[in-house]
């Protein structure tokens, strides 16, 4: 498929919306996008054509070399994100595989990042409403948040706000996360991965 070099990437950060959730392990999606928004000096509308905030810039070099880029965060809830995303996708006329996805991911420790193109859900609702709605092809920036401590259920450990230890490590992690977008969009997959894979 060719892509026009000119066109936008589509960088979605997955959370839930309201105050309530946003310390929440399962709001870094959104963390790292707010902090992309401000790299790029936007603040976040309303979309005309989704239920999702953006913010339209550019990330990279001033001039040709920096990148298009529409930053979204689904104002669904999380388990819904795909019906935002593919209307984004259509109104924007982005291909799949320019479509980035900045979750959380359990099976991965606190901070470590891995970056990839397709591959499966792995039980995450927000990645498998994305799937039903495009397919798998989009990139994914994984931000791991760790497994649940001793007994408690996955749904209680995403939804709560990230521990006093964590918090004292998370503007950086975060800082990270958007180093890894910015370098996905801007120099590729490979390099982005060899930077950046924990």
């Amino acid at each position: 498929m060719t892509t026009d070099d000119n066109g936008p990437w589509l960088i979605v950060g997955l959370g839930n919306p309201g105050p309530e959730y946003a310390g929440h392990r399962h709001n870094v999606g959104f963390m790292v996008a707010d902090l992309l928004a401000e790299r790029i000096g936007g603040k976040f509308k309303r979309a005309q054509k989704a239920q999702a905030q953006v913010v339209e810039g550019r990330i990279g070099p001033p001039g040709p070399m920096g990148r298009r880029v529409v930053l979204a965060k689904p104002m669904s809830y999380m388990n819904l994100s795909g019906g935002p995303v593919g209307a984004l996708r259509d109104f924007y006329k982005v291909p799949v595989e320019r479509i980035v996805a900045v979750h959380d991911e359990l099976d991965i420790d606190y901070g470590v990042l891995r970056l990839k193109l397709g591959g499966g859900d792995n039980g995450h609702n927000g990645l498998k409403s994305m799937t039903k709605a495009m397919g798998p092809g989009y990139h994914r920036v994984r931000f791991g948040i760790g497994r649940p401590p001793g007994r408690m259920q996955v749904a209680d450990f995403v939804l709560k706000d990230f521990s006093a230890t964590e918090r004292k490590e998370l503007d950086y992690f975060v800082d990270r996360a958007a180093d890894s977008v910015e370098c996905l969009v801007t120099e590729g997959l490979e390099r982005a991965q060899s930077a950046y894979n924990g």
